[in-house]
């Protein structure tokens, strides 16, 4: 299967979706921030000298994925209709869980603003609380579910 957003020279281009019918679209994306364990504890007691770093995380995801068509070329500029972004405390990571929901109606999907919503978040993360843990990691962002439009329903293999 070619890449669609190369034309038959080679170049890059933004996707035709004009004569694609508008539908239901919904996409959930996840990934994490693993930190020490002290610096999890100063997030979750709410210690952080920046203030609460869930809570602005949660807004900067948010405003990521809406800003999506802003930061990556050729995505196209999409109505979206709704954004929910969880942070979840993984005393096991340790670290921050963090899932994106995105959905819209529209000719093309939202797996790019749910991939950003995360990738946002886990930035603003790291950003709040670099100041005492500069070696915090972030992985594990992906797809975990993509409905809606002609290619249908993909779901992550949870084992991966």
């Amino acid at each position: 299967m070619p890449l669609t957003h190369f034309d038959d020279k080679g170049h890059a281009h933004m996707v035709d979706v004009s004569d694609k019918p508008a539908t239901a679209r919904v996409a959930v994306a996840e990934g994490w921030v693993r930190m020490a364990p002290e610096t999890l504890a100063l997030i979750e007691d709410g210690r952080a000298k920046k203030g609460d770093v869930i809570g602005v995380a949660r807004l900067a995801g948010i405003m990521g994925a809406k800003k999506t068509a802003d930061l990556i070329p050729l995505c196209h500029p999409l109505p979206v209709t709704k954004v929910a972004v969880e942070l979840t405390p993984d005393r096991d990571l340790p670290g921050l869980r963090i899932e994106a929901t995105v959905k819209t109606t529209g000719q093309t999907g939202v797996e790019m603003e749910a991939l950003t919503a995360v990738s946002t978040a886990a930035l603003t993360v790291y950003d709040m609380a670099k100041a005492v843990d500069r070696a915090m990691e972030i992985g594990g962002i992906r797809v975990l579910l993509k409905d809606g439009g002609k290619s249908g329903r993909y779901e992550a293999d949870p084992a991966t």
